[in-house]
């Protein structure tokens, strides 16, 4: 590390090293508290030819490097070892084009989300990206996970929103894919292969990504379902009377309601009476011809003619609209008051979300009387974040014994179903052992012979994504 150091003083100016314990503290610690990195160096390069000289350092000193963002991961992807460098692409931060016409914008890796998406803004235009950590993640880091988020239904995955890429290979070269074109036929797709890769095959350091017209319209309400197979019915519903301009539908289950309003303090639930499930949608659109609020009026009557819904609240002003969102967001934020949990973050075919639900709810119950399931977030797409809050009368660390036995249970019928254990929060360190169990062998084996064959000497985030 010696050598490195000497190397990086050479590459980098005052702010691009840091070295003492104090500065490195924000770099070192995994959002959710589960790993802790261990490195003593973070590189900060300034531009694309800085990571490149790092990764040429790296390379000759035999050090591996992890890509870090916003380090806001839920599964340890950024973590680095006592001898691996983290790279920290923050100072990356530069919108190096917006191309009105064509509807792109040109944003180096370390531009956070959040400020992409208000650059998108001051041009009229529509970033759709959004999570809840989007006032500090980076979107080389969304794009190294494929992030998803709550506007998926519509837009689609990070995936979707990128028309080209720039990264620095293992070799130290410098792949220029920086097009703007949405029709690009020649050959392998090597921008796709980069994102979800988890920096295991490139980091990326600038991005084409697509742009909208500004959704100046919307219209947002909270409804009360009859049951759980009703959020399908609805969903149909809303999907065919919407006129395309459905961006959200959440499930909301009511013991996440109710953490949500019994925790935080601007969360307060605006029905009379309670019910055990709800959905809170969203429509969006452009244009001085469109009236979204009929639009919606129509497709919540015509649900609760046909019995999906039982009771609804319609956000009448920006204000109502915020409050409703508060309390999707407050049943993340309120879980850790109720004591431990163990959190999943699956995906099956939209059309068996219910079946999911009912059956692995059932099934933690029959392993561990007592334990509360707060299932919730993306029915459209069939994303569910299906997590388990411990026994209130339960030691915590007791409970987490268990994880293993009740990830497996779980998993396991999200296999039976066709799904995915691992939705939209990346593999990780977190989840190699479900990546060796669950994933297709043939699929693993191709994965590693592209990581052998572009990083055969595993100096890009080892550890991470294969088992």
């Amino acid at each position: 590390m010696e050598k490195l150091l000497h190397r990086l003083r050479v590459i980098l100016d005052d702010k691009g090293l840091v070295t003492a314990s104090s500065e490195a503290e924000p770099y070192l610690t995994e959002s959710r508290g589960r790993y802790r990195s261990e490195a003593s160096v973070i590189a900060r390069p300034a531009d694309t030819a800085q990571v490149a000289a790092i990764v040429h350092a790296c390379s000759a000193e035999k050090v591996s490097l992890v890509p870090q963002g916003g380090n806001t991961g839920l599964c340890g992807g950024a973590v680095a070892g006592p001898r691996q460098l983290i790279l920290s692409l923050e100072r990356l931060d530069r919108v190096r084009d917006l191309d009105l016409a064509n509807n792109t914008i040109t944003v180096e890796s370390g531009c956070i989300l959040a400020n992409l998406q208000q650059h998108a803004l001051s041009a009229s235009r529509y970033f759709p990206l959004s999570l809840g950590a989007e006032g500090s993640c980076q979107i080389g880091g969304n794009l190294a996970t494929n992030a998803g988020g709550v506007n998926v239904l519509r837009y689609g995955n990070a995936r979707e929103q990128v028309l080209g890429i720039e990264a620095v290979m293992p070799s130290g070269e410098v792949l220029s894919d920086l097009n703007g074109l949405r029709k690009n036929n020649t050959g392998y797709d090597l921008k796709q292969l980069l994102v979800g890769s988890e920096g295991t095959l490139g980091i990326i350091t600038a991005a084409v990504l697509k742009l909208y017209p500004y959704p100046d319209h919307s219209a947002t309400a909270l409804v009360a379902l009859r049951d759980l197979q009703a959020s399908i019915e609805l969903l149909q519903t809303a999907s065919h009377a919407s006129n395309g301009s459905l961006s959200s539908f959440e499930l909301l289950p009511r013991l996440g309601m109710q953490f949500a309003c019994q925790h935080i303090p601007d969360c307060n639930d605006p029905f009379d009476h309670p019910h055990d499930w709800y959905v809170l949608l969203a429509l969006q659109g452009s244009g001085a011809t469109l009236d979204l609020d009929a639009m919606l009026q129509t497709l919540l009557a015509l649900a609760l003619e046909k019995g999906a819904i039982v009771d609804g609240i319609v956000a009448s002003s920006e204000a109502q609209t915020k409050r409703l969102w508060r309390l999707r967001e407050g049943i993340v934020e309120a879980q850790r008051f109720e004591g431990a949990s163990i959190k999943h973050d699956i995906s099956v075919k939209v059309s068996l979300v219910p079946e999911f639900i009912q059956r692995a709810v059932d099934a933690v119950i029959d392993c561990l009387p007592g334990i509360r399931s707060c299932a919730f977030g993306h029915v459209g797409d069939g994303n569910i974040h299906f997590n388990l809050s411990q026994p209130p009368e339960m030691d915590a660390q007791e409970y987490l014994s268990l994880q293993g036995e009740i990830n497996r249970i779980v998993l396991d019928i999200v296999d039976d179903l066709g799904g995915s254990f691992s939705a939209e929060h990346g593999i990780g360190m977190l989840k190699l052992e479900q990546m060796q169990r669950y994933k297709d062998p043939v699929s693993v084996n191709l994965m590693q012979s592209l990581k052998r064959a572009i990083d055969p000497e595993r100096l890009f985030n080892p550890g991470k994504v294969l088992p």
